[in-house]
């Protein structure tokens, strides 16, 4: 189950899962990218795959999402909870209904996935693996500013990915989130004016040690190992893909 799986790093953790013959449900609020992100699953090799839309905010999507994906698919043994959004703006300006959305659609959606994942988990009595997608904004701000909501929603995501982590050990269900750094997704450039990218692609490799963006595609090989029996004793981890952001230092001496 891969949420926010119609474009960027969930399109390319159902893409990564499909290739190893695992059966995929793609959701996403655009139901029409979730069906193309499915079918591009199928051309990969999965076993089954289904697209459907959801808003992840909304508890009776969620759980109708996954009465559907369990039915068409079979039992659930794991879950990518990594749809988001990012809206920026300075604390005294932003608007109390976008730091809503935002937390919402993030902190929020996060809990509703990982609720529902978990008690057909349970039910399946085989363990499983739930994957959150966390953020270096978890840790530190962003240097840019405006990104409050964003980074509460994202501390908030590590915080209770912990406590289910410790939580749902006893069922053998791991739980570990992904902290991606500069991304080539849709969502990296989000409150960036279009006119202003290339100025900002340019400054942001510069400031990456490693001196590039990561593709989807590199973010999803650590969602696929943290799902995969090859991180069997990995729990309440954050597995760090930043480039080395989060190492580096914010003054240059």
């Amino acid at each position: 189950m891969v949420t926010g799986g119609g474009s960027g790093i969930g399109r390319a953790v159902a893409k990564l899962c499909a290739s190893r013959g695992d059966s995929v449900a793609v959701l996403d609020i655009d139901g029409s990218a979730a069906g193309d992100a499915a079918a591009e699953a199928l051309d990969a090799g999965a076993a089954a795959a289904i697209g459907i839309a959801c808003d992840v905010s909304t508890e009776e999507n969620v759980a109708t999402a996954f009465a559907q994906a369990v039915k068409t698919l079979g039992a659930l043994y794991g879950v990518f909870a990594n749809a988001g959004m990012d809206t920026g703006a300075f604390l005294h300006e932003l608007p109390f209904e976008t730091w809503k959305r935002v937390l919402d659609t993030n902190l929020t959606g996060v809990y509703l996935t990982c609720k529902h994942g978990l008690q057909y988990l349970i039910q399946g009595g085989t363990g499983g693996s739930i994957v959150c997608t966390s953020s270096p904004a978890a840790s530190v701000a962003f240097a840019a500013g405006g990104a409050g909501a964003y980074s509460a929603s994202k501390g908030g995501i590590s915080a209770l990915m912990r406590c289910m982590a410790v939580d749902y050990a006893r069922h053998g269900i791991r739980v570990n989130a992904v902290v991606p750094g500069a991304t080539e997704t849709k969502l990296m450039w989000a409150n960036v004016d279009p006119a202003a990218m290339a100025e900002m692609r340019q400054r942001i490799c510069a400031e990456v040690p490693i001196g590039r963006l990561a593709s989807p595609a590199e973010i999803a090989l650590a969602v696929g190992w943290l799902l995969s029996d090859d991180s069997s004793y990995v729990t309440g981890s954050h597995l760090v893909c930043d480039g080395g952001i989060l190492a580096k230092a914010s003054i240059s001496v």
